[in-house]
């Protein structure tokens, strides 16, 4: 039966299911903001507060991983990454009917498994572009493919069991989704772990990646393409509930699980076929298609082209993250999982500041989303510009 475990493909199918984790830790709390307000009497300027605080813990974790992971290996890193998240999610359910502030309960569960969230990020990507693969650019695209998979799976999942069961019945919910996690840790002590290629000398240290001018070329896309990303993302229902003309919970489901649904295929389509392309030119095309989907969703006067927009954007930012790890990988020799760690630094920076600007200048234009997303068409045209930068650079050696 072990032996049934030593092919890589277990390896690959434990790195996929790293990153349904991943949406679980990112995407099921949401779900919850209102009952936690009606439950527990928490004002939602304060519940607001936990998605902050859990991808500040994940940003946190991201760089302490540069440090420690290649010290204590990929395995027992993957292992405590699930052990935190089932732990985290396993007190969500508990914790807050046990503590005298349910608030507190519900931010020590956020926390621990924020630190899981944070580990898989640093990870999985390494682990998954060490397997001896053909095309990794496009085992890349696959694999980051599976956060939208398991976000659309949470919200779905999740949905029908509040239908089924009332909303009231979250914690067994919670139990449920722990599960995951814990069969994962479970997983990853059974299948081959392999190391990315290291020079004479190791891999490069930080040091040395920080005065390398490609790597802050790569850091600039990760920036920007999490920026792309979520600047769009997190306002994909307002445009459906608003091009769709539906509910205001019909359209907190249905936007975002278009856009995911939406990344999620053109992360397949490039893992199908992304070895007969140019890895740097479709992602310019992307970046360019990205742009269209921002100018639509910003300038348009109809409510559904707006919305067509938003979906744009969503199957265009799809290869972003993903293709940037593979171009860094490619063209950063030897950078092992510190590279990983601070790409993903980036990555997350990146998500932050997206909402942020968009968010930002539509206040100063009295709430105006449109000049929100208009001004934030900044990120995939800088993500287009060092696009070109490093395919000019590309038959000249830079660092």
């Amino acid at each position: 039966m072990i032996s049934s475990f030593k092919k890589y493909t277990h390896t690959l199918n434990a790195c996929y299911i790293g990153y349904v984790v991943q949406a679980i830790i990112n995407n099921f709390v949401p779900l919850l903001f209102l009952t936690f307000n009606s439950s527990y009497n928490i004002r939602l300027d304060k519940i607001a507060l936990l998605v902050s605080i859990n991808f500040m813990v994940q940003i946190t974790v991201d760089l302490i991983g540069a440090k420690f992971v290649d010290k204590i290996g990929y395995r027992l890193s993957a292992v405590i990454a699930h052990v935190f998240s089932t732990v985290g999610l396993v007190l969500l359910a508990f914790l807050p009917d046990i503590m005298s502030d349910p608030y507190s309960g519900i931010l020590i569960s956020i926390i621990i498994y924020a630190i899981g969230g944070g580990i898989i990020e640093v990870i999985i990507s390494p682990i998954a572009e060490a397997c001896p693969t053909k095309n990794k650019q496009s085992v890349m695209s696959l694999l980051h493919s599976f956060y939208c998979w398991g976000h659309v799976l949470v919200v779905v999942l999740s949905t029908v069991f509040f239908v089924s069961f009332g909303i009231e019945n979250w914690k067994y919910l919670s139990l449920f989704w722990a599960l995951v996690p814990s069969f994962n840790a479970i997983y990853f002590l059974k299948v081959p772990i392999y190391e990315l290629d290291k020079g004479e000398n190791g891999y490069l240290r930080i040091r040395d990646l920080l005065k390398n001018k490609l790597f802050w070329l790569m850091m600039i896309l990760m920036i920007t393409a999490g920026a792309s990303e979520q600047a769009m993302s997190q306002w994909a229902s307002a445009f459906a509930e608003s091009g769709l003309n539906v509910s205001k919970t019909v359209g907190d489901l249905a936007g975002p699980l278009v856009f995911a649904v939406l990344m999620g295929i053109s992360r397949v389509i490039f893992a199908k076929k992304g070895e007969k392309w140019d890895l740097n030119r479709f992602m310019i095309i992307c970046g360019i298609l990205c742009l269209s989907g921002y100018l639509l969703a910003s300038l348009s006067s109809s409510a559904i082209i707006g919305f067509v927009g938003c979906a744009l954007c969503g199957f265009s930012v799809g290869i972003m993250w993903p293709g940037t790890f593979s171009l860094a990988s490619k063209q950063i020799r030897y950078g092992g999982t510190a590279l990983f760690a601070l790409l993903a630094f980036s990555g997350d920076l990146g998500c932050s500041l997206g909402p942020y600007v968009t968010g930002k200048v539509a206040s100063v234009f009295n709430n105006d989303l449109k000049a929100g997303l208009l001004a934030s068409i900044g990120f995939p045209i800088l993500f287009v510009i060092f696009l070109l930068v490093d395919r000019k650079n590309k038959a000249v050696k830079l660092d």
